[in-house]
């Protein structure tokens, strides 16, 4: 079961329940976290929840396609963790050395240390959805896609569900300087999150979700790489641990855990480009990649 939000006919925001087999019904809950915690109070599960809401209604007429997708939940912040797979700390080194390295970086130190990298990467206000635009960076000339596994967190830090996020990054800008960090991951519609929140009790392994990206030039498919969540580095419940140690969590926020896949070298995104991130059983999040016209003003 998977749970999105989108546009009625009235263009007002609703829940939807979204079943295996493609149908979708509407919930009674203004948000993602507000069903959670009815399930709470009741003392079932969010799935039992939505069952019994469904329970005798008819699923909405339109098909997936046809709706106004918005993020499945607004998440007053998104965190990320950098380095989590073996790829993602060989392309940090690549960047800070062109390649070169003779001695350890601080990506191959954070890599093998007991604590992981975690970086604040957005607010509500910056985070969009399916279909909506990423900007590209006025400053930098390497800029990427991070395809990655999102968790959906409760101020506890429970999981209580996975979606799909696009953590943008500017490779040269981090290459430079690791100090550089926050300019190289936070502007504005640079994290893109959705299309839906898969219910974490739903989730039979969540280390055998498959992540593939596509980025695709003039409607051809230019970039295309796989990864499994098997391939990382750190658990789910380790990375959590340190981001709420010492730290005040909220109900919704998201944690990107990291990406396994790294467009070539000598590749970087231009306007109009088209990024597609699937993972199975959550679904494909779509979104177009734009220069910011404040950019072109100053250009």
């Amino acid at each position: 079961m998977r749970i999105i939000r989108f546009l009625n006919a009235n263009s007002v925001p609703v829940l939807g329940a979204l079943t295996d087999q493609e149908e979708i019904y509407l919930l009674p809950y203004p948000g993602f976290m507000e069903l959670v915690k009815e399930a709470e109070e009741r003392g079932v599960t969010p799935l039992r929840l939505i069952e019994d809401s469904i329970a005798g209604t008819q699923p909405v007429e339109e098909v997936l396609e046809d709706l106004k997708l918005l993020v499945p939940i607004v998440a007053p912040e998104v965190w990320a963790s950098g380095v989590t797979y073996e790829k993602s700390r060989d392309a940090r080194n690549y960047e800070a050395t062109g390649g070169k390295a003779q001695e350890a970086t601080c990506y191959d130190k954070v890599y093998d240390a007991e604590r992981p990298e975690i970086f604040f990467k957005s607010t509500a206000a910056r985070t969009i959805g399916p279909n909506d635009p990423v900007y590209l960076r006025s400053d930098s000339q390497w800029q990427i896609p991070e395809p990655e596994l999102g968790l959906v967190l409760t101020e506890t830090g429970k999981i209580v569900g996975y979606t799909i996020g696009n953590d943008m990054s500017c490779r040269d800008i981090e290459g430079e300087n690791p100090l550089y960090l926050p300019q190289a991951k936070v502007w504005k519609n640079s994290c893109s999150i959705g299309p839906a929140i898969r219910l974490a009790e739903t989730v039979e392994d969540a280390y055998n979700f498959q992540i593939t990206c596509r980025i695709y030039r003039d409607g051809q498919l230019t970039v295309e790489g796989t990864a499994n969540t098997a391939q990382l580095k750190r658990k789910f419940v380790e990375l959590v641990s340190y981001l709420k140690k010492d730290n005040e969590l909220f109900d919704g926020t998201v944690m990107l855990t990291g990406t396994c896949i790294v467009p070539p070298n000598e590749f970087t995104l231009q306007d109009n480009d088209k990024i597609e991130i699937e993972i199975s059983t959550i679904g494909v999040l779509t979104n177009p990649v734009k220069v910011q016209q404040q950019a072109r003003e100053l250009a």
